[in-house]
């Protein structure tokens, strides 16, 4: 048996039944590919639920305001993944007449919608014959192969391109790419693999040379910057005072508390000797709430510490982006997932 043929009959056995793939829906297809870009599929499974619930049709996702959209993201980060999506359907109700397109060259004019996306979506719904390659595929075909060019360099990426385009049998384009990613997901995995138990493992190179540990290699990128931010929790009655973050950042049009950056991070007296503490807060005693928390963002690394502060009369709100929201109005508003899972955590409300 071929390669192929091998991956398909592993896969009509032990692939996941996810619920994506009992449609050819293009629709449904992108919303689930989108949504678990950089996000396990235990993690994504809800979001995909509630999305298909809200917005049934591309017609009521174009339709949709923004914030209703990054209120219902919010916990999965890389918030411009929602924001393409509202612009790609945008797009579908205007350039192609409500129907979402199923050819490749089609699907790359959507916005966030990369090769491995459009590829992906052109077979699941018209069984193009597009081959994949994401995360699972690199990781698959370096292990067995036994390829050690760098899979984040151009030359790298056509290679495995090239090499999983030959492997894709021909009108069986969407079973083969399942197949693939879920033995990268749930077998070939990035660590500890079950090479023992494995269909390829008399001729899986990796397997044979003890090299599973160290494939497929992947150059470091550059270093992360460091940043610190610190929170501030301030309740006035029923009313709490949040932020919204403008663009031109991480997070942007997202809410928040109140929030000052420094360029080191800062004990509670040298945070409150800052000029900026001071005019916005005078002498305001802090009371920390929990532990740092570090959020990695790409090349950011967010260093989080969040006070409550009781002394209203200290403050000075003069920020037109901060303004007090009813408690019970919270849960409506888009937070970023620094902050809704602080609120899910501490039960502030």
């Amino acid at each position: 048996m071929s390669f192929a043929e091998k991956l398909i009959e592993w896969y009509k056995e032990n692939g996941r039944d996810l619920p994506w793939r009992q449609t050819n829906d293009p629709y449904i297809i992108w919303l689930s590919e989108i949504i678990l870009q950089q996000t396990r599929v235990e993690q994504g499974l809800p979001y995909f639920e509630r999305f298909i619930h809200n917005f049934p049709t591309i017609h009521s996702f174009a339709e949709a305001n923004e914030e209703d959209i990054l209120r219902l993201w919010q916990g999965l980060g890389y918030y411009s993944r929602a924001r393409n999506m509202h612009k790609a359907a945008k797009m579908v109700m205007m350039d192609f007449g409500g129907v979402f397109p199923t050819h490749y060259p089609e699907l790359l004019q959507l916005p966030g919608v990369g090769e491995y996306t459009a590829a992906a979506i052109s077979s699941f719904s018209v069984n193009e014959d597009q081959a994949v390659l994401d995360g699972n595929v690199f990781r698959v075909l370096a292990r067995y192969y036994g390829v050690d060019t760098p899979i984040n360099t151009g030359s790298g990426k056509k290679l495995f391109q090239n090499l999983v385009q030959e492997l894709l049998p021909v009108g069986h384009a969407a079973l083969f790419n399942q197949a693939i990613m879920d033995f990268g997901a749930i077998h070939c995995k990035p660590k500890a693999p079950l090479c023992s138990t494995c269909i390829f493992n008399q001729d899986c190179y990796a397997n044979r040379n003890h090299l599973s540990d160290t494939l497929p290699v992947k150059l470091k990128g550059a270093k992360s910057k460091n940043r610190y931010f610190h929170y501030f929790i301030i309740k006035n009655n029923e009313s709490i005072l949040m932020s919204k973050r403008k663009e031109g950042d991480v997070w942007a049009n997202l809410y928040e508390f109140p929030m000052i950056e420094s360029e080191v991070d800062l004990t509670i007296d040298g945070l409150t000797a800052m000029p900026e503490y001071v005019r916005h807060f005078s002498k305001a005693i802090l009371e920390p709430v929990g532990e740092v928390v570090k959020h990695v963002l790409s090349h950011q690394n967010i260093y989080a510490k969040f006070y409550i502060i009781n002394d209203l009369d200290q403050i000075n709100n003069e920020k037109e982006e901060w303004n007090y929201v009813l408690l019970e109005k919270l849960d409506s508003l888009a937070k970023h997932k620094l902050i809704f899972s602080f609120i899910n955590k501490y039960f502030i409300t």
